[in-house]
């Protein structure tokens, strides 16, 4: 069959698009690593999309009669690179289907682009910029109420044509000539339930992602002109606007008051935005109202929340304070209580009849999500889709505006998608999205079933610091995918957590290397005993709290030291290996009842003893020579030395700070002001608290790393961190296209 890369130059399928004539492949704007040879397997996939091609069909048109190669393996490596730039599996595959002994078929709906038709790449508001084949079945069209051919919202910008008429005659030429051309292209696969076509709004690559675990959900609001969601700048969250017929984006000119603020909710006529100032870590942060016209912002009196939305009368205010929900009077800043709930509640939304409230309910000890319901009254209190994953990760949801669909995110396998439910059943979820990006975030617009949501992948690299170049450089190649990295004393063997949550372990050069942990476990970070014989993990199992873990150098069984039915953090050992200090989580990672203050466990006895003034500290670090202990006040404003011998306190910086880590010579500590402008990282002298400015976000080549963490030091006592960059865009669906 002859090849049409000439006649189909470029098609899309879901956030990618493939180049047939140059060979070349996108995903959500960004360019994707293929060999020539496995784009050429997945062009005659796409070709013949919705149909099997066998694999003596790729054998012709891919390598030809008479070359002479092992076919079986040459076209099973190409298909399993084409799933690994995809981020498909053959288990439940969303574009390339294996059917055994017959061959493979591509199964998702294609779009077809001509250059005739191709959209302006000019500004930040594409929605769409491809052509549909309507009426072909199979192909993904948006013929739906909505589409954007005729969406009054969402137009698509056109290319410059002689005339409005004569655009017409020629997409409808091009696309005659098209489907004429490819015959077979996509004749339908009887496949059920297609997923809705997704269309991207912005590419600025800005929008913020939430981060569930520290307790920061991905919160947006619309009042039908504009969608409200925070967005990435210099390295930190702003509140910015998109306008949801051009995808522009501005940012809202708040005032220093909120300076970093987290949305709660808009208010039901679309004037008045609910927000937080999340600048501190602490989960309880003012409330403020702010007009959506812009102006001077207003503090709640006598309100400290950590989420909130407006009641359905408009006037009113519930807020989640601890494990409870009040209703706050803003014009004479009275609360009464509302309800007492089994967590810490989230992402609060109303029925669009104001009768029923349904909300994310977070648990501080396990860590999980749920989707919770209550009725208007305070009764009636109960879970939704309570067994529906293990543990439970739904939250997020959202109603339409006339209440025909509930839709909520869910993660599972580290990557979300949105699913929805109809009305207010509370069972049978239907899938909405299905990758490969994570889609998370929902709101819904005002009128009709149209959701607006966040695509979101995140690209990391770990780098260390080159003082010479003065900017960061990559670390070595065996470390490439560590997340937390620390040397032991000797300098010989290094551990490290991966992105996974595993535990690793390696002679410095990379050699006998082996896996510490089993996958099932998720490891924090983890520290080194002295003489290098053992680890100190700070680890939980799925749906438990944090634990101290240790386990050999070489491997072997977990032992657990301590038994706790609540979370225990950030294990160090003393110089002699006999004791190890210990802490709890800041409210950042979930907020739970209980003292919170630093502990010293003999290994030895198993005895407790809590370490005088450490109340209200947290991430404790001993040094090297176990003459001091360091740790983190709670609002991680200020870092602290313990001296172990006067057994008193000082402040060694007032900064923001997080992630110590002591120089091996036990002189100094580095620590990241990652709160701070440009996120510096500091070395502070523990003699005389100089405080050193090492590094910063404008020592990151490229010019577009969004953020990085401190994840250790080398054997010379010089910054690693991850950079971290991602594709952040606001994406769109109409419900009513499934």
């Amino acid at each position: 069959m002859p090849s049409h890369s000439d006649t189909v130059p470029k098609v899309s399928f879901g956030v990618f698009e493939a180049d047939l004539q140059t060979g070349e492949l996108w995903k959500a704007g960004r360019r994707v690593k293929l060999q020539s040879q496995p784009f050429r397997v997945l062009t005659c996939l796409v070709e013949r999309a919705g149909e099997i091609v066998s694999r003596d069909e790729l054998q012709q048109r891919v390598w030809g009669p008479d070359t002479v190669v092992d076919f079986d393996h040459s076209i099973g490596t190409a298909i399993n690179k084409i799933r690994d730039a995809l981020g498909d599996t053959a288990d439940n595959p969303r574009f390339v289907e294996t059917l055994a002994k017959r061959g493979y078929r591509f199964i998702a709906p294609v779009a077809i682009r001509t250059a005739a038709l191709e959209t302006s790449t000019s500004g930040e508001g594409h929605v769409s910029d491809t052509v549909d084949a309507r009426d072909v079945p199979g192909i993904a069209t948006n013929a739906d109420a909505e589409s954007t051919s005729t969406h009054q919202d969402l137009p698509v910008q056109g290319a410059a044509l002689s005339s409005p008429k004569s655009g017409v005659w020629v997409a409808a030429a091009c696309l005659a000539a098209l489907l004429a051309g490819i015959g077979g292209f996509y004749a339908g696969s009887r496949r059920p339930g297609p997923l809705p076509r997704i269309e991207r709004l912005t590419r600025t690559d800005w929008i913020a992602p939430g981060t569930p675990a520290t307790e920061s959900l991905p919160a947006s609001a619309t009042d039908g002109l504009r969608i409200f969601i925070p967005v990435i700048s210099g390295g930190r969250s702003v509140l910015a606007q998109v306008d949801v017929r051009t995808g522009e984006i501005q940012k809202l000119p708040l005032p220093s008051e909120i300076s970093s603020p987290t949305l709660g909710d808009l208010s039901p006529d679309g004037s008045t935005l609910l927000l937080r100032n999340h600048l501190s870590p602490e989960s309880e942060q003012p409330l403020w109202t702010f007009s959506t016209g812009g102006g001077t912002a207003l503090r709640l009196a006598n309100v400290i929340a950590h989420d909130a939305t407006w009641m359905p009368d408009g006037k009113r205010v519930l807020y989640a304070a601890g494990n409870r929900l009040f209703i706050s009077r803003p014009e004479d800043g009275t609360s009464t209580p509302f309800v007492t709930l089994p967590g810490r509640a989230f992402w609060l939304r109303w029925s669009p009849d104001g009768q029923i409230l349904r909300f994310t309910l977070m648990d501080p000890v396990d860590h999980t999500l749920g989707l919770w319901e209550i009725g208007r009254d305070g009764r009636s209190l109960r879970p939704i889709l309570s067994d529906w994953t293990k543990p439970s990760s739904e939250c997020c949801g959202i109603w339409t505006g006339d209440g025909k669909y509930f839709v909520f995110q869910s993660d599972r396998g580290g990557s979300s998608d949105l699913w929805r439910l109809d009305g207010k059943k509370i069972a049978n979820p239907v899938r909405v999205t299905n990758g490969p990006l994570s889609f998370a975030g929902p709101v819904t617009s005002r009128i009709g079933h149209r959701i607006y949501f966040q695509g979101a992948e995140t690209q990391s690299l770990l780098q260390r610091y080159d003082a010479g170049r003065r900017e960061f450089v990559p670390a070595p190649g065996f470390l490439s995918d560590a997340n937390r990295i620390e040397y032991s004393r000797d300098r010989q063997w290094v551990t490290w957590t991966d992105l996974q949550g595993r535990q690793w372990r390696a002679k410095s050069d990379g050699t006998e290397l082996i896996q510490l942990t089993p996958d099932s476990l998720q490891v924090f970070h983890a520290h080194w005993s002295p003489d290098g014989k053992k680890l100190a993990l700070m680890a939980r199992e799925p749906g438990k709290a944090w634990q101290i873990y240790t386990v050999a150098a070489d491997g072997g069984t977990l032992e657990q030291p301590l038994h706790e039915n609540r979370n225990a953090a950030d294990p160090s050992w003393s110089d002699d290996g006999q004791s190890i200090v210990f802490g709890r989580i800041p409210d950042i990672m979930g907020k739970e009842d209980g003292p919170r203050a630093l502990q010293i466990l003999d290994l030895r006895t198993h005895k407790q003893t809590q370490l005088p003034g450490s109340e209200g500290l947290f991430s404790p670090r001993w040094s090297p020579d176990g003459r001091y202990i360091a740790a983190i006040s709670l609002d991680q404003r200020r870092l602290l030395l313990f001296d172990v011998a006067a057994r008193s306190w000082r402040t060694l910086a007032d900064t923001t700070v997080a992630d110590p880590v002591w120089a091996s010579d036990s002189k100094a500590i580095f620590f990241h002001a990652s709160s701070a402008d440009m996120q510096p990282i500091y070395r502070a002298s523990i003699s005389d608290g100089r405080l050193e400015q090492i590094a910063n976000l404008s020592d990151f080549s490229g010019g577009d790393t969004e953020d990085y963490f401190f994840c250790g030091l080398t054997i010379d006592n010089i910054p690693i961190v991850r950079s971290r960059t991602g594709t952040g865009n606001l994406y769109t669906v109409n419900l009513d296209s499934q």
